[in-house]
């Protein structure tokens, strides 16, 4: 790889980095702040309805394809003005508590999550203009180590910080306030594409095209529940992991923060790397079907871990597992998400891709706390795993389309 290319593969980390480090604040580590205040299951359960805008965020990407903010580039700006506004709702929120004042702490992690998703709509776009055929898995995969090395800064430092060291939430968020000023930095000194998708000429345009384009697609329906399915089964169980591995299995913040957020984030990192090495070797269709059933697969660990009780051992072995394999397929889904997009449109496109990936991580929330509220968790990782088969099945249906992504495309 030339010095060009690595340059480029760091960009596309500092830009993951800055995508990931709001979401652990409105998704695990928000879970951990009301779990250690003693909010009920079922709550904690509906608190994950907050990352909405993850999955609407397609209504209103073609205002950035549309309208270019005065400095620093359409995609730079946007990623700007999203980072500002980021770090205001964590000032915010950390000033108010989970037990006197939940909707108005709801209603700030839903802003933190429309800014957060309104980021990864420009961040998205950049990286999808970025990325030549080639340099996909790569990119994918350095992508996820910067958002996954983000999300040890905001959940498992946050969680070590508030059981070890015993600093207060509000102190937590506003720390996390002022690391996201770093995205800022980002959006200041990373270069525009060198091929910059052009501004639609009208909003119309910049709303109806790209969705007209992609559903001309032979199968595009179908590829579009793909994109919904691939990842439900890893998003179930993602769903209430940290509060299982508090309640259910008895560790304390600490062994989740380190264990859980700490070994589990080098395991990802180390199998987003190999599963972005991999996906060049092995093609779209077969990293994507071998990752996916890994996902699945290792999700029954947690299951043992239910049965077993409080076992440290078995602990590590079923998060380095779960995380290598969690890796290794969003390397390859978001290599699959850039691969579908049609440069003229990235933005829009790749808002509407990744919105419906989201679908899965936000609405199985309040399914994921009921559930294992009546069934026990035993079962309910068991359905984790049940819930990932139709999704590996869709694929096999569409594996002569998913292959034939991995054309350089002219459009």
């Amino acid at each position: 790889m030339t010095a060009v290319a690595w340059n480029r593969m760091g960009v596309m980390a500092l830009v993951g980095f800055a995508s990931g480090l709001p979401l652990a604040l409105s998704g695990g580590t928000l879970q951990a702040w009301l779990t250690d205040e003693g909010v009920d299951i079922v709550t904690i359960g509906m608190f994950s309805l907050v990352g909405l805008p993850y999955v609407c965020k397609f209504l209103w990407a073609p205002l950035l394809d549309r309208f270019v903010p005065p400095r620093f580039g359409r995609r730079r700006g946007w990623m700007m003005i999203s980072q500002v506004a980021i770090c205001i709702a964590l000032i915010m929120m950390a000033h108010l508590s989970p037990t006197s004042a939940a909707q108005m702490l709801a209603f700030l992690a839903c802003v933190l999550a429309l800014f957060s998703a309104t980021q990864d709509i420009a961040a998205d776009a950049y990286r999808a203009d970025f990325l030549s055929t080639r340099e996909r898995g790569p990119g994918a995969a350095v992508s996820v180590v910067g958002y996954r090395l983000a999300m040890l800064v905001s959940g498992s430092l946050a969680l070590i910080l508030a059981d070890h060291f015993g600093w207060n939430w509000g102190s937590i968020y506003l720390l996390m306030a002022g690391l996201m000023l770093t995205g800022v930095a980002v959006s200041i000194f990373a270069s525009e594409p060198e091929q910059p998708a052009a501004t639609p000429v009208t909003l119309a345009a910049a709303v109806i095209h790209p969705f007209r384009e992609f559903l001309q697609r032979e199968r595009a329906w179908a590829l579009l529940l793909l994109v919904v399915l691939y990842k439900l089964g890893d998003a179930f169980a993602a769903s209430l992991t940290t509060p299982f591995l508090v309640r259910g299995a008895g560790f304390d913040l600490t062994d989740v923060g380190v264990v859980y957020k700490g070994v589990g984030l080098v395991a990802t990192i180390l199998g987003a790397l190999y599963g972005g090495a991999l996906l060049a070797r092995m093609g779209m269709f077969r990293a994507l079907l071998i990752f996916g059933g890994l996902q699945g697969i290792t999700n029954l660990g947690f299951m043992l871990l239910a049965w077993s009780g409080k076992n440290y051992l078995l602990m590590v072995a079923v998060v380095t597992l779960e995380n290598l394999a969690g890796g290794m397929g969003t390397a390859a889904s978001v290599a699959f998400l850039i691969a579908l997009c049609d440069r003229r449109y990235s933005a829009t496109q790749f808002a509407l891709l990744s919105s419906l990936s989201a679908i899965g991580r936000v609405f199985i929330g309040p399914v994921a706390g009921i559930s294992s509220a009546a069934l026990g968790w035993p079962i309910f990782f068991a359905l984790t795993f049940v819930s990932a088969l139709p999704g590996l099945g869709l694929l096999i249906w569409l594996r002569r389309e998913v292959a034939g992504t991995e054309v350089e495309s002219p459009r």
